[in-house]
This record gives structure tokens, C-alpha cells and sequence, in this order.
């Protein structure tokens, strides 16, 4: 008997490809739960049992998105050795997403523009910004910037712009010319007294 060659996903994981799939395509609004149960596959038990709610699940599909962008970038990091390369080096991974045909913007500004005020899918979205924020801020930091709070609220504008432009306009060369920005930034950036003598 011939060994099995892949196990077969499980309903979390197909709900998770299902909802990935409609949701990032077509927004949360406009999909209903019945279709991303019918395109998963799967009982409609399975969703309320895993998720217990569309707003459940449309939180675990952000979820998914911001696990795949933190490697994403954590792995496009690891070609570069100092810390303001890094930076630029977080451009370099944004521009990788731009390249894929699916690219259709932002999914935690698209799903937060659909989400109310008090939902849970804003949460998500907070701290997938936090993150990004805090990443900057980071290297910045550790670059000997004077003020990397203010220069990483700056180079995430740029960040944004990018993917805005990426989307609205077709072009996936936004990243490139956000990075030649934030370069540019950097450059021009006050360094502190010590790095400045170092």
C-alpha cells in the first residue's frame, strides 16, 4: 500500500486558506460565512466550534497575514548586517508582496475600514501597526538616531504610502521608491551626540 505523500489539512486550516483566499479578495463585508464553508469544505459546526464567530475567524485570518509578513521580513532582514540597512531592508520585503498578482492592498486597512469601532479585528490590526512601528523604532535605535520614535512614525507613512500606491496604482516598484525615501531620511535624520563622535 502506497504511503500517504500529505495528510489531509485540517478544517481550521482550511477555514483559515478559505477565509485568506475570499476575504483578502473580496473584503469581510462582502463574503459570507456560508461561503468560506462551502469554499474550506467543511461543516458549518467546524467554523463555530473553531472560531465561534465571523469576527472570530476574520481576527485568526489577520492573525495568519501578520505571522507570514513578521517572517517575511525577519527573513529579508538576515541580508543585511546593520541595523539602518535593516530598515531599508523592511521596504525590500513590502516590495516582495507587491510582486504577487493577488496583491490587492493592505488587508488590515481593508478589513479595519469594514470592522466597527469597538471590534476585535481592530485589535489585530493595532498591533500588526505596533509591531511595525516598534520594528522601526527599534533599528533606529540601535542605529544611534536622536530620535527614533519620531523617524520610525515617519518611515511608517512611507510604509503605508507604498502599499497604498501599490494598489491604487498598479505599481509594484512603490517599494522601491519608498525605500529610496526613507534612505534619503536617514540620511538626513540627527544622530545622537555620541554616535555622531563614535
Amino acid at each position: 500500500m502506497a504511503a500517504r505523500t500529505a495528510a489531509k489539512a485540517s478544517a481550521r486550516e482550511r477555514l483559515l486558506e478559505a477565509a485568506d483566499e475570499l476575504f483578502y479578495s473580496e473584503g469581510i463585508q462582502t463574503v459570507g460565512i456560508d461561503r468560506v464553508i462551502e469554499h474550506a469544505g467543511v461543516a458549518k459546526a467546524s467554523l463555530y466550534n473553531t472560531f465561534r464567530s465571523k469576527e472570530g475567524l476574520v481576527c485568526a485570518y489577520l492573525e495568519l497575514r501578520f505571522a507570514r509578513r513578521r517572517d517575511l521580513v525577519a527573513r529579508t532582514m538576515t541580508r543585511f548586517r546593520a541595523p539602518r540597512e535593516q530598515v531599508l531592508g523592511v521596504f525590500d520585503a513590502l516590495g516582495e508582496t507587491f510582486t504577487d498578482p493577488r496583491y490587492n492592498g493592505c488587508a488590515f486597512a481593508r478589513a479595519t475600514s469594514e470592522a466597527p469601532e469597538n471590534s476585535a479585528i481592530r485589535k489585530v490590526a493595532e498591533d500588526y501597526r505596533a509591531w511595525i512601528r516598534d520594528l522601526f523604532a527599534g533599528l533606529l535605535t540601535a542605529s544611534g538616531y536622536a530620535d527614533p520614535d519620531t523617524l520610525a512614525r515617519q518611515l511608517l507613512l512611507l510604509y503605508d504610502g507604498a502599499a497604498q500606491s501599490a494598489s491604487l496604482d498598479h505599481d509594484p516598484s512603490a517599494a522601491t521608491t519608498a525605500r529610496a525615501a526613507a534612505s534619503v531620511l536617514l540620511d538626513t535624520a540627527p544622530l545622537t551626540t555620541a554616535t555622531r563622535t563614535a
